[in-house]
């Protein structure tokens, strides 16, 4: 989530916006020097590091500007098989307004830090830009919310939560919040009447809802006046309802903050912990993963998980096998085939389709995953970040981003388009 005091409008370098290669972190020179000079310097208190152009640095290196927990790998590597193609780059595409371009193309203008492309489980495309490594812990924004969604199917599955029941039963501290009569599915597939407005455009008075949950959640600095809630919890319980529970969706990152909230308080885990003990330690992970954290040391559900390309790659690719992983000769399960299901098959297409969002008008979301009419699912995250899933073409897209626009309104025109070119030619 950002406190940009602004957000550029969409488009490529040709309307005036400096182009990828323009605002290369290393060529910018973000960071740079013993100590760095005042003009390089990319912070958290003077909100700097949510501002493009240096922004691209700070996404890489989330680490170093907020308080994170961290969440270890386990003790056995999975290697991911490869077999590079040196003939993809030129594939061809069109964007929604009409461009030509290769995939090559595509990759620079929507601002790419890093992308990987699986075929049947086998690395067929890598690529990394800027300061992003194999070793970066990119921050992925909103692609943390899938996360928190599989976890929660999986609860469901147990039997350890139900998805009829109100949020309150849970979380007792929810009662006379927005989000208290709502039940878990209306929590799980944003169909909630939450008073929220996910808008990243800060306003001309006063602070967007969008700046308050940062602040909040220790994202951006206290203002010396600010008296409004501290930590990510206090904040959700904060805010009140605007429409009855059950309609249209609308994205509204709370609603998965308050997930978080109920699965920890099930299950007696921190968000941390249990991404560990469900992902991290069992998929062979390269790298640690981390995840922003408040004041209190409550990780940030709706978007503050870390980690490398080829462990988001790992984590797709469990999804499209249906919830195993390889297990010496054979598959452990990961996520119980039930969850995996239900979360294929997605939400309501009708609910959805007032969002009028490009390159899915006719998709749906659902369990905290954004979902094709094509049967394509996927996790997004602001400025770019992405696991895309096609089962039937056994094709796992793993993307890392600094596009100048948060939401990805911004950039969908063209990775849709890319992503369908790429899945095509294999």
């Amino acid at each position: 989530m950002t406190i940009a005091p602004s957000v550029h409008v969409a488009g490529h370098a040709h309307d005036g916006r400096e182009s990828a290669a323009e605002t290369d972190p290393l060529a910018m020179g973000w960071m740079q020097g013993h100590p760095v000079p005042a003009e390089s310097q990319v912070r958290w208190d003077d909100g700097s590091m949510w501002r493009f152009p240096q922004l691209r640095w700070g996404w890489s290196q989330m680490r170093e500007l907020v308080p994170t927990a961290n969440i270890a790998r386990g003790d056995t590597l999975t290697p991911l098989p490869q077999a590079l193609r040196d003939d993809l780059d030129a594939v061809p595409l069109t964007t929604l307004d009409g461009t030509a371009m290769t995939w090559r193309d595509s990759l620079a203008a929507t601002y790419t830090d890093a992308i990987l492309v699986m075929k049947d489980g086998v690395v067929v495309y890598e690529r990394w830009f800027g300061v992003t490594r194999p070793s970066t812990q990119h921050i992925l924004f909103s692609v943390t919310k899938s996360f928190v969604g599989t976890l929660t199917e999986t609860l469901i599955d147990e039997g350890r939560l139900s998805p009829d029941e109100k949020a309150v039963l849970y979380v007792p501290e929810l009662q006379g919040s927005g989000l208290g009569d709502a039940t878990i599915r209306q929590i799980l597939d944003m169909r909630t009447g939450l008073a929220f407005s996910e808008d990243y455009v800060a306003g001309q008075t006063g602070l967007t809802d969008i700046q308050r949950m940062s602040i909040a959640g220790a994202w951006g600095p206290r203002p010396v006046d600010y008296d409004g809630p501290d930590g990510h919890h206090d904040f959700t319980a904060s805010l009140g309802a605007n429409a009855a529970h059950g309609g249209d969706f609308v994205y509204r990152t709370p609603n998965t903050n308050a997930l978080q909230w109920i699965i920890e308080r099930v299950t007696g885990q921190g968000l941390a912990a249990q991404i560990h003990t469900r992902y991290w330690s069992q998929l062979g992970m390269e790298q640690d993963a981390a995840i922003g954290v408040d004041r209190l040391g409550t990780a940030f559900g709706g978007g503050g998980l870390m980690a490398s390309l080829r462990d988001i790659a790992r984590f797709g690719e469990m999804m499209r096998l249906g919830g195993v992983w390889p297990n010496g000769n054979g598959f452990k399960t990961i996520v119980p085939q039930a969850a995996v299901e239900r979360i294929f098959a997605g939400g309501d297409p009708a609910a959805f389709a007032a969002t009028q969002y490009p390159g899915n008008l006719d998709g749906n979301y659902g369990s905290q995953w954004w979902h094709r009419a094509g049967g394509q699912t996927m996790a997004l995250g602001i400025h770019g970040q992405a696991i895309y899933i096609d089962r039937a073409a056994g094709v796992v897209i793993a993307r890392l981003g600094s596009h100048p626009v948060a939401t990805n309104r911004g950039n969908m025109a063209v990775t849709v388009p890319a992503f369908d070119a790429i899945v095509a030619a294999l």
